[in-house]
């Protein structure tokens, strides 16, 4: 194994014997130079792995020194030491991208302790977080054996989540892979524990929050004191919240993060109108018939939201000013930014965005996005990506100068989907890939959990002999005709309907600005 180069910059260099000595005998090669120009053309001569570089020097300075070699080797990490505390020195260099900044006099510990931060880091990382995955594993395997109430299925999902980011960084394959599988088997358990506890979650007393009481439940008590914008990403997974939070840091505090619970099927239509009505997919259809859309009628379902939300606000005798906007492309994204603060007097403005949608749909598609998105981790990062550069970061950092509350949340997750189950039905059956209503569907029963009766899941059924199917873990539902050529298709993609922990827990978070 090569050893690792280390060029030490300082006009006192033989002073710092002893230090050299010390890394040396640590296996580390040692080279020296007393001025930044001889360190530049040894840069220019040599590869060093790191420079050690001292800030005041005769001739050109450390900071000066500092930018030459960024210009040459933008990557190659160099620590800046200083005898001078001063707070534009650390400014300029922490802005040039040091990889550290020691004050004089430094010991040999510091030095070494930066050596391995800087250039063991990606090592000790992966055996730190392995280690501690492998203790965690045993323990998440003993607790989904035990977990028996939806505040627990919601803690121990948060904690998978948790190691799914911590592990997307490592170089080991395998944990990665451990994990995956105890998502699966998380996944089957929670299927079992939503086909035992779902129809339950409609009585009074002890309901969870679910997406037609989000607004009664956890909006309202926000709205009073100082203007909210209320964002709802269509089709935001929890991991996917947790990719872009801390792009919302620099503008926003986080105050409350409250998990709740789409309703099946956790598709767009039945959960989002039902986050704006406030009501059930069957009550919406009795009292909304102008407005409500089966799955088998013409048209868009989700026309409505504005009219569901007004009606909404005047049940629960909320007099306030308030705005709906929907945004499906980036014209219509930039234009919102462009005209925000006409929102200003807005007791709530409501934000309904559709990218998140778009690229899950686009990955069906799409031969670029299915490759950009071909992993949670890779979907993860396009979401952030695509979060850092929209219109709707722009509208959140107009809101946070205008000092309004946000809210961010969504209708329902989505959820990779790898095995084909086989489902038949007469051609007025549904379309969607997770869930499926019609008459007389012929499915395989392990897969799917039955809603015979939609009105006990208090869902509108097209005829008398109407009923529900909603995939589990990780299947979609294919006809037997052209079988092959329709699950090659569909097989990884993103879709979203039936029951998983990423379809059904999804965040509801509230910010305060900065």
């Amino acid at each position: 194994m090569n050893k690792i180069k280390v060029l030490w910059v300082d006009d006192e260099i033989d002073l710092l014997k002893p230090h050299i000595i010390f890394l040396e005998k640590k296996n580390y090669e040692v080279a020296t130079c007393q001025s930044g120009s001889e360190a530049i053309e040894m840069i220019d001569e040599q590869r060093f792995d790191i420079v050690f570089l001292d800030e005041n020097m005769p001739g050109i300075t450390g900071l000066e020194t500092l930018s030459e070699i960024k210009a040459k080797q933008d990557s190659l990490p160099v620590v800046m030491i200083t005898k001078s505390e001063e707070e534009y020195i650390m400014e300029e260099a922490i802005g040039s991208k040091i990889a550290d900044y020691l004050i004089k006099p430094v010991n040999p510990n510091q030095i070494l302790l930066s050596l391995k931060k800087n250039l063991d880091h990606s090592r000790l990382v992966t055996e730190k977080t392995t280690s501690d995955y492998q203790q965690e594993f045993r323990k998440i395997a003993m607790d989904m054996a035990m977990v028996n109430s939806l505040e627990e299925w919601i803690v121990l999902y948060q904690r998978l989540i948790y190691w799914e980011i911590a592990l997307e960084d490592i170089e080991d394959n395998s944990m990665f892979e451990i994990l995956e599988s105890q998502k699966l088997e998380a996944n089957s358990q929670f299927a079992k524990f939503v086909e035992r506890n779902y129809l339950g979650w409609f009585q009074e007393g002890g309901a969870p929050v679910m997406s037609h009481t989000l607004f009664k439940e956890l909006v309202k008590p926000e709205l009073g004191d100082q203007p909210v914008l209320l964002v709802v990403i269509d089709n935001l997974r929890y991991d996917q919240w947790k990719a872009f939070e801390p792009i919302l840091a620099n503008h926003y505090k986080k105050e409350k993060e409250e998990p709740y619970l789409s309703i099946l099927p956790t598709a767009t239509q039945y959960a989002r109108n039902a986050i704006f009505s406030g009501l059930m997919p069957l009550d919406m259809e009795k009292l909304h018939p102008e407005w409500w859309k089966n799955d088998t009628d013409e048209g868009g379902k989700n026309q409505f939201e504005d009219k569901f939300l007004a009606a909404q606000l005047k049940r629960l005798g909320l007099n306030i000013k308030s705005q709906y906007h929907k945004i499906s492309n980036l014209k219509n994204g930039k234009r919102l930014a462009d005209n925000f603060k006409s929102q200003r007097d807005n007791d709530l403005t409501v934000v309904v965005y559709n990218f998140v949608d778009m690229i899950s749909h686009a990955k069906t598609d799409m031969e670029v996005i299915k490759e950009l998105a071909s992993t949670d981790k890779a979907y993860r990062s396009l979401t952030q990506s695509w979060f850092k550069n929209s219109p709707l970061l722009e509208v959140i950092q107009q809101a946070q100068q205008l000092g309004m509350k946000l809210i961010i949340t969504t209708d329902h997750g989505t959820i990779n989907v790898k095995n084909p189950s086989k489902v038949i039905g007469d051609r007025d059956t549904s379309l969607n890939l997770r869930y499926k209503t019609g008459r007389s569907l012929t499915y395989e029963d392990k897969e799917v959990l039955p809603a015979t009766n939609p009105k006990e899941y208090h869902l509108p059924a097209i005829n008398m002999s109407s009923s529900f199917i909603f995939a589990k873990n990780d299947f979609f539902f294919a006809y037997p005709n052209n079988y092959n050529h329709y699950v090659s298709f569909y097989r990884n993609t993103y879709q979203h309907g039936g029951v998983s922990l990423e379809e059904m827990v999804i965040p509801f978070v509230v910010l305060s600005p900065k």
